[in-house]
């Protein structure tokens, strides 16, 4: 088994590169989408988020508010470093379960945004950084995923400097080009991962 741990900051384009990797027969792990499931309504993940930010991060229906919970932590590094004290755990043992699973050939990918800030670099075969500049991030997260520029700098100075990522990398795929290019250099590291 390989163990690879993917990062970039947020609006850099890791799923793109997760999906292409995932298309080349890698097993992904998605702390984001893990990190959703373990916060679902009736978890006690959930219910912990509720003990710690009060019933106001809560949807009509129940489920978490995660633009009101996003809200509240990026804002308050106190309040992140609460919130990520409940989650990392839920999501580190199922991320473990879902690795194990995967078998003793398998390349899996672990899709980590906060890797570089939690400092697990140490726990990968292999570090890929998706990098992009600071400025297509913004525009990316602005254009694409409808942010303010306000909340947009605001999850982008929650996480480590592109700087912080490159010193973990082992294989850097510049995301700031055409898809093309993209595909392109995450094909050569995925050769690359065939050889180690």
């Amino acid at each position: 088994m390989v163990k690879v741990g993917l990062t970039g900051g947020i609006g850099a384009g890791k799923s793109e590169v997760s999906r292409l990797l995932a298309s080349y027969g890698a097993v992904i792990v998605d702390a984001d989408k893990i990190a959703r499931e373990v916060v679902a309504p009736g978890t006690p993940g959930l219910a912990a988020v509720v003990a710690e930010f009060g019933d106001r991060v809560l949807t009509k229906d129940g489920a978490l508010d995660r633009p009101k919970l996003g809200g509240i932590v990026f804002s308050d590094p106190a309040k992140l470093q609460a919130l990520n004290a409940i989650v990392h755990p839920l999501v580190g043992a199922r991320s473990a379960e879902l690795e194990a699973a995967a078998g003793p050939d398998a390349v899996v990918i672990h899709d980590v945004p906060l890797l570089t800030e939690n400092g697990l670099a140490s726990l990968y075969d292999l570090i890929i950084v998706v990098d992009a500049a600071p400025e297509t991030q913004l525009d990316r997260l602005v254009r694409l995923r409808g942010m303010s520029e306000d909340e947009a700098k605001a999850r982008m100075s929650a996480q480590a400097t592109r700087e912080q990522r490159l010193a973990v990398a082992d294989v850097v795929i510049d995301n700031d080009g055409p898809l093309d290019a993209l595909e392109r250099q995450v094909r050569e590291a995925w050769e690359r991962l065939g050889e180690g």
